[in-house]
């Protein structure tokens, strides 16, 4: 396990398990990346409900249920579709938590009120949803992994919080497993 961002989903997967918690991923700048990453662990299955790669509009729209008039009003790259798109995996896949990203990789593709390396990383969690918002210098496939490190440590961080707020659970045992 070299690679650090596999590191992390592996950190990620040990405390979902810890508090029996499902995950999904809404991408759309990071083409899947998040949802490679986690299933690069072995056993990701026992909490990861699965993944939309919603490049386009249309699949935002279709798959996610991100309201026309949020997309149209505030665009693809916006706290307000990064926030939505999470909404739309979590209800979409019935999980706990859900991961979104949306963004311009670039090189092409911004503009001065959204350049290259725009991105929206949002978690929803039983107690809400958090957005953050980043700018990225790298190119393409470094703007794709900056996005989704910073996705992959959002949760972690949110799991944290909600360790901290109600205490750590038991681990899942194997009898326990979800299919």
């Amino acid at each position: 396990m070299d690679d650090p961002l596999v590191q992390l989903a592996s950190e990620l997967q040990t405390a979902c398990l810890d508090r029996r918690l499902t995950l999904s991923t809404a991408e759309s700048c990071t083409g899947g990346l998040v949802a490679h990453l986690i299933t690069e662990v072995a056993g990701s299955s026992r909490y990861f409900r699965g993944g939309v790669v919603s490049y386009s509009n249309e699949a935002k729209l279709e798959l996610l249920e991100v309201p026309r008039e949020v997309l149209e009003a505030h665009g693809a790259v916006s706290a307000q579709v990064a926030r939505a798109m999470a909404e739309g995996a979590a209800q979409r896949f019935g999980s706990d938590l859900a991961i979104a990203v949306t963004g311009i990789a670039g090189p092409d593709g911004g503009t001065p009120a959204k350049p290259v390396g725009l991105t929206y990383v949002a978690v929803r969690a039983p107690a809400g949803t958090e957005v953050r918002r980043y700018q990225w210098a790298g190119d393409r496939s470094a703007n794709k992994r900056e996005s989704a490190e910073a996705a992959l440590k959002l949760v972690l961080e949110m799991i944290d919080e909600m360790t901290r707020a109600d205490g750590p659970s038991a681990p899942i045992t194997a009898a326990q497993e979800r299919p």
